[in-house]
């Protein structure tokens, strides 16, 4: 089967992570590179609360990796994923060599032109739809409110 050039998006446990962030990541560029893998790029794209806990962890670390892998071995590779206890989920997609290189390039670049504006930081007052109490600092008094955001 010919190399093809696949995105894969690591969900890291983000208490090791903190602890060891070289280390952790490094885990990801070693499977890959032990089932015949080229890693393309590797590198942090983002680390934020999960919508639900997975394993037990409520925040998570994305890892985003480029790489070029023989198809019959992809199997192994999410196997070993699926076996290190530094991976909390992984999401591989093989990627069309039309766009592969644009894809790497902008990886490489490290902007991520999705995310103009972090979430966590636009508060929402109390009695809203969808109020989030994680939002609120516990140790302030003061409720956020969008006015004093725009104002």
């Amino acid at each position: 089967m010919a190399q093809r050039i696949y995105e894969a998006l690591f969900l890291l446990d983000p208490v090791r992570y903190a602890h060891d962030p070289v280390g952790v990541s490094g885990v990801v560029n070693q499977l890959i590179e032990s089932v015949g893998g080229e890693i393309l790029v590797s590198r942090l794209w983002d680390e934020r609360r999960l919508a639900y806990p997975i394993k037990g962890h409520r925040k998570g670390v994305y890892w985003l990796t480029y790489f070029r892998l023989d198809g019959s071995r992809l199997a192994e590779l999410r196997r070993q994923c699926y076996l290190n206890s530094n991976i909390l989920r992984v999401m591989i997609l093989r990627i069309d060599e039309r766009i592969a290189d644009k894809l790497v390039e902008h990886a490489r670049s490290g902007q991520a032109a999705w995310r103009e504006v972090e979430p966590e930081a636009v508060p929402v007052p109390i009695g809203e739809e969808g109020f989030d109490e994680d939002l609120v600092d516990e140790d302030s008094e003061e409720i956020p409110s969008l006015e004093d955001d725009i104002g």
